[in-house]
């Protein structure tokens, strides 16, 4: 898949023939054995044959690592049975994953010696190698092929997440750009539906990972400091834990209790999110407590665990999370609360069953298990497969929009919201009053008007909060507008309302049609498909109905139709005047253009060799993690890999991504900000100003600073050479007294560009 490619072996790789057989044997044989409970009569000669078939289609081919391409295959398998807990038919499409896209085995082979059930499987996850309409990515078309097969048959994402685990596991080897590409789709695609799926240590690791490749600096940073402190949290849990552990014994529970760290995105998310540092972050480990017992007991269980735990320490009333009484949409059930522990320290505790816990790990594979003992967890799954096949159902939509409406609609956590009789309704969380309106039907949707929000009076845009109770106000004289599509989330309300705006266009369009056909019987000309067409090209219209709807509203006028010459009942339109187009400069026409595998050098002796743009949305300086991106109009833009627009537009249109660095050169400034939090003390201004302009002699472009109860917040706008430059200043502005926090910001991060 991602990974292959038959190259020559790399240093790194030197095992010989002969150990790289038995190590085939070996991880064949390590998978038998994790296999074995789940093996039936006849299993064995099955995994046998996937196994050799898939041995001989990959004999020749290797990984960039080096290593025999079988090795994908075979650990991918692992990943399924062992993190996931699939079984012997998911284990035999594992190993034959890749061998319809990138071998001479086909569909029909697969299903000669399978059966049809696996051959389904293994060709929804084979890449559409081709797309034939330009304004798609090729990403996004895969994505979209492998979801149409996950709504008959879940395998085949959980066989691609354990596909993108092990690329993501191995990516040292790929080339920078590779690397960036690959994480960002993980990190914009994979990591969420993983975590929609259930599957949460599959979700952190692959986040963790792209963490790795698209902030490396920061990533190393965490992962050292996590390091130096692990003694003193490992202390700090020991002691927080034993009185909890005593208690426990006394009541006779049989359980598990153990800290664990939060992982390094989770870290880094909440160090942006609170604007704050590594050593404020408060928790950055939570303590799990396992409980076994009967599937009766388990909710008693829990909270009187919880009420073990509150006697002893002070719990914070908002961070309180049952997922016992209402569990999420991926079935995860438990009890969060974060409490007051030893030295003023925040600390959260995640109680759940065996049970629970194993579904937290596995995902939708424990759903299966334990569906037939009449949970809830498979319904949910289902019902969350059919909003997604209404979704595919869309055909209008182009793959990057499905994409985008699909993240938002279906890997956004979920709010539990109720209709006035009580029933509960699981929306994504963003969703407004109208979305809730579409979600009950249709007709109720198109005609809302407003909305009674616990019994108060709230508009269509109203924004929902889990625990609301809606009661949806109608008029027969509403209809949907442009307006409207802003206001929702839901991909089933952006459908519905695209639908309508259509067929009132249509509506709009049937005067236009009319007013069309007298005119050219006017002119002597016949009503019919070629002068239709005659007349939509003429008037650079994407198609009739735009035609006649712009007619109809008279943003085309037809006079110019008298312009027309007709032969017979044709018309032909009149001849455009050419002009001709300006010589471009020498210099222009000659700049050599770049290869997709070149190296480009932003600045310095071949910076001129290339045009380029630094994109307004993350405004990058040298010394700054950079990608260059091809983009339709406007060159090559150069963006920050941490920019916010980074991971949809790798991930959306990897095959535009450039590599590049950066090159030493003091005579260029570049526009960066920086927001400053600290005490309002007199002549703290001063010594700010004074540092940057006075001491390190960098010039000052714009200065803001409000100040409120004592605290001021300054925006400052500067020029500065490079990176290492803006991070010297940093840290001295830091050293001052009263300085609480620096960050740097963009001009504009929220600006989305537009490719």
């Amino acid at each position: 898949m991602d990974t292959q490619e038959s190259i020559q072996a790399s240093p790194r790789y030197n095992l010989t023939e002969d150990q790289e057989k038995k190590e085939i044997v070996r991880q064949y044989r390590a998978l038998l054995k994790f296999l074995k409970p789940k093996v039936k009569a006849g299993d064995k000669g099955l995994l046998r044959r996937a196994f050799e078939m898939a041995v001989d289609a990959h004999k020749t081919m290797r990984r960039k690592s080096g290593e025999p391409y079988i090795f994908h295959p075979l650990a991918v398998s692992r990943i399924c049975v062992e993190e996931i807990g699939l079984g012997i038919r998911s284990t035999i499409c594992a190993l034959l994953h890749d061998t319809v896209e990138d071998t001479d085995i086909t569909l029909e082979d697969v299903q000669r010696e399978f059966g049809t059930e696996i051959a389904r499987i293994i060709d929804g996850l084979t890449k559409i190698s081709t797309v034939e309409d330009t304004s798609t990515s090729r990403q996004a078309e895969n994505f979209r092929k492998i979801l149409l097969t996950l709504t008959d048959d879940p395998r085949v994402i959980l066989i691609k997440l354990a596909d993108r685990l092990h690329n993501m596991r191995t990516l040292d080897s790929m080339k920078r750009e590779k690397q960036l590409k690959v994480s960002s789709e993980t990190v914009y695609i994979y990591a969420p539906l993983a975590h929609r799926m259930g599957l949460y240590a599959i979700k952190t690791e692959m986040e963790d990972l792209a963490m790795k490749y698209l902030e490396p600096d920061i990533y190393r940073e965490i992962a050292r400091k996590l390091a130096e402190t692990k003694r003193e949290r490992t202390r700090y849990i020991n002691e927080f834990i034993r009185p909890i552990r005593e208690k426990m014994d006394r009541a006779d529970f049989i359980y598990e209790i153990y800290g664990r760290p939060k992982s390094i995105h989770s870290i880094w998310s909440k160090m942006k999110k609170k604007g704050v540092e590594f050593e404020e972050v408060y928790d950055l480990f939570a303590i799990r407590i396992i409980v076994d017992g009967p599937q009766e007991k388990e909710k008693e269980d829990c909270w009187k665990i919880y009420s073990f735990i509150t006697d002893m320490y002070t719990p914070s009333p908002e961070r309180l999370r049952d997922w016992l009484s209402n569990p999420k949409s991926n079935g995860y059930e438990a009890l969060h609360t974060t409490v007051m522990g030893p030295q003023g320290k925040w600390v959260e505790i995640q109680i759940r069953s065996r049970r629970m816990n194993e579904i937290a790990e596995k995902g939708l594979a424990a759903h299966w298990k334990y569906k037939e003992g009449g949970g809830q967890e498979g319904d949910r799954f289902d019902q969350w497969f059919g909003q997604i096949r209404e979704a595919l159902g869309n055909q209008e939509l182009s793959s990057i929009d499905f994409l985008q409406d699909f993240k938002t609609s279906f890997l956004a956590e979920e709010i539990y919201v109720f209709t006035p009789k009580g029933d509960v309704k699981m929306l994504p969380i963003g969703s407004t009053a109208l979305d809730f309106a579409f979600s009950i039907h249709t007709a109720v949707g198109s005609r809302c008007i407003g909305a009674k929000v616990n019994h108060k009076l709230v508009p269509i845009g109203h924004k929902l909060r889990s625990g609301d109770q809606i009661e949806i106000i109608t008029s027969n004289k509403q209809k949907p507008n442009e307006d409207w599509l802003a206001l929702v989330v839901t991909a089933k309300a952006k459908s519905r309302i695209k639908d309508a705006l259509k067929e009132e266009k249509r509506r709009i369009a049937d005067e236009g049609k009319y007013i069309l056909q007298r005119r050219l019987e006017s002119l002597g000309a016949g009503y019919h498909q070629q002068n239709i067409e005659e007349v939509t090209n003429f008037y650079k219209q994407s198609s009739a109905l735009d035609l006649f709807y712009q007619i109809a509203v008279k943003a085309i006028d037809l006079r110019e139709l008298k312009d027309f010459k007709v032969h017979g009942d044709r018309l032909e339109a009149p001849k455009p005047i050419k002009t001709e187009p300006e010589p471009r400069p020498e210099s222009e026409a000659a700049r050599p253009q770049p290869r997709k595998d070149t190296e480009l050098i932003i600045f310095g002796e071949s910076g001129d060799k290339v045009m380029y743009h630094l994109a307004n949305c993350c405004k990058p300086i040298p010394g700054d993690n950079v990608f260059g991106f091809v983009s339709t109009g406007k060159g090559l833009v150069i963006h920050r890999t941490n920019c916010p627009n980074a991971a949809r537009l790798m991930a959306n249109f990897g095959h535009r991504v450039v590599k590049t660095k950066w090159a030493k050169n003091k005579e260029i400034s570049f526009l960066t900000g920086l927001r400053i939090t600290g005490i309002d003390d007199v002549g703290v201004i001063h010594k700010i100003t004074n540092l940057i302009s006075g001491e390190l002699r960098i010039n000052i472009n714009a200065i803001t600073v409000e100040a409120q109860d004592g605290i001021f917040h300054g925006n400052i706008r500067l020029y500065v050479h490079d990176k290492e430059e803006l991070d010297n200043l940093v840290l001295r502005l830091k050293s001052l007294p009263g300085i609480h926090a620096v960050e740097r910001y963009d001009t504009d991060p929220a600006l989305q560009e537009s490719y």
